[in-house]
């Protein structure tokens, strides 16, 4: 007998593999594109859903599964690795090929299209291995896009809460309140199962691997996948023409008395 599926939560997590945070960011000499061939890490917001899955299985013993993703080249799977030894209990891997190639780095369309099919696959796959939740980062640091999740929430025609600085889920209902930082107070949303959340960085703070799950993680199971195996193609649909670091700021000057700063300041279109 399948239990009710109220009492059932498998979660999705998409995790990606970004240029670390505190790596200095060099333009590549093409002049399209930033040099990759720094260290890499987690990006940071998806580390936070990670962590909130966990949390939200221990809290609340609601959630069974905690389904860990990635999109990318290879090196992914490290990536993927980290997202297992924090406590993830399966990973996915959709492969895409090496830099330079156009699709080595999907476009957030094409990744939340990526991520409707696997979680379409997993309602194939049997009421019990449905995917009900997906938690993820509210924005990668690499592109700052921030249009995934609300993006793939419109695909399923999900619900969806974003920023969320709060995650409740309540085992008995299924029901998930998000609460939200806005100017001047909280907002708070409420919806059913199933919902695609976004993190905001008040949420939770990471845990570090341990040194034994960093060695269980090396058993977990990671699924390798071609997008051609989900019947999804993430070719690019725009192409980056250019890019440049910003102006250098140059040194202020210094003026005598007010009459001269409001001259300057004239001159300079400001006044």
């Amino acid at each position: 007998m399948i239990p009710s599926r109220v009492n059932l939560i498998n979660v999705l997590v998409p995790v990606k593999r970004a240029i670390d945070y505190a790596v200095k960011i060099r333009i590549a000499k093409d002049g399209k594109g930033v040099d990759t061939t720094v260290k890499h890490s987690m990006n940071p917001f998806d580390e936070i859903a990670v962590e909130e899955a966990i949390r939200l299985k221990e809290r609340t013993k609601a959630v069974t599964s905690i389904i860990a993703l990635s999109i990318g080249p290879a090196k992914s799977v490290e990536t993927l690795r980290t997202a297992l030894a924090m406590g993830a209990d399966s990973a996915v891997h959709i492969v895409t090929p090496e830099a330079p190639s156009p699709s080595s780095n999907p476009e957030p369309v094409n990744v939340a299209a990526a991520i409707k099919a696997v979680i379409d696959r997993s309602k194939a796959a049997g009421a019990d291995k449905a995917i009900d939740l997906v938690i993820m980062g509210k924005q990668a640091i690499d592109d700052d896009s921030g249009s995934t999740g609300g993006m793939l929430a419109g695909m399923l025609g999900w619900g969806q809460g974003t920023f969320a600085s709060k995650l409740d889920v309540d085992k008995a209902s299924g029901k998930v309140e998000v609460t939200r930082e806005i100017d001047g107070g909280l907002s708070r949303i409420e919806s059913k199962l199933p919902i695609v959340v976004t993190t905001d960085l008040r949420l939770s703070e990471p845990r570090y691997a341990s040194l034994p799950n960093i060695m269980k993680a090396k058993k977990k199971k990671i699924e390798s996948l071609k997008p051609e195996d989900l019947g999804i193609d993430l070719s690019p649909r725009m192409s980056v023409l250019s890019v440049s670091e910003p102006p250098k700021r140059v040194g202020g000057g210094k003026v005598e008395n007010v009459d001269e700063l409001v001259q300057k300041l004239k001159e300079g279109g400001i006044v």
